[in-house]
């Protein structure tokens, strides 16, 4: 039987590495396709692509079957659970240029960019395509220096190099899209999800590991309706809220 592949993940020693393990299969879990397979290799096979003892891995698997993401069944294997899905986002319409208010106000760092492989969990908005650029950025508050927010983009081969990296400390990335590339960008669907800090934002928005954030993903497409870039926001959650405001007529 056809086993599902997890992401691969780069070990930091100074964290448990149970809860390391446990963060990425989680998200490899629910970033999964429909088509992906519900079956997981084996504890043995786990803890060699991890890296880490069979100990380790049964510690991460623990957490992740108490979380209702995976069930453990003697001699068959382990599965995930078909209802382990995020949950319904809630959508919202507006202007792109709401969109672009949203992500403006802070000053902006870029913390590095350049191509890498479209990541499993985003093959569905870039089909045909191997590579795209990733674009890291750090945001933070104009008065207080304090950081609010990093953001990534994984950004279509075809506009990535025309990017000025410039513009990226200044400018959101819809607008460079825009204004800069002159794309026409159709529509833009929105995402927002209560999570924890795991150690790379723990350690960017200078919190403590584990607590609360809210995490935004931003899939935008031009007028074709081709996926132009796809954004994950990381949000301090003492610093961020979310207001929806519904007209009644």
């Amino acid at each position: 039987m056809t086993t599902f592949a997890p992401d691969s993940l780069a070990l930091n020693r100074k964290l448990p590495l149970w809860y390391q393990v446990s963060q990425s299969l989680r998200a490899s879990i629910l970033g999964r396709r429909p088509d992906d397979p519900l079956r997981l290799p084996t504890e043995d096979a786990l803890a060699a692509h991890y890296g880490v003892s069979v100990l380790t891995m049964r510690q991460a698997l623990k957490e992740l079957e108490e979380e209702g993401l995976i069930s453990r069944h003697r001699r068959r294997g382990t599965f995930i659970e078909p209802s382990a899905r995020r949950g319904s986002p809630v959508r919202l319409l507006g202007s792109v240029d709401t969109i672009v208010a949203q992500q403006s106000g802070e000053r902006t760092t870029v913390l590095g960019h350049g191509p890498v492989p479209v990541p499993g969990e985003l093959a569905e908005h870039f089909p045909g395509v191997a590579e795209v650029t990733a674009f890291r950025r750090l945001r933070r508050d104009g008065e207080t220096d304090e950081p609010v927010n990093w953001a990534e983009n994984w950004v279509h081969p075809d506009l990535a190099g025309r990017i000025d990296l410039g513009d990226l400390t200044r400018w959101p990335m819809t607008k460079v899209l825009r204004d800069a590339l002159g794309v026409r960008i159709s529509r833009i669907t929105d995402t927002v999800e209560a999570r924890l800090a795991d150690p790379e934002t723990a350690r960017l928005l200078q919190v403590p590991l584990l607590s609360p954030i809210l995490h935004y993903t931003g899939v935008t497409y031009d007028g074709s309706g081709r996926v132009v870039d796809v954004a994950r926001i990381h949000y301090r959650g003492d610093r961020f809220s979310f207001t929806v405001t519904v007209e009644a007529h």
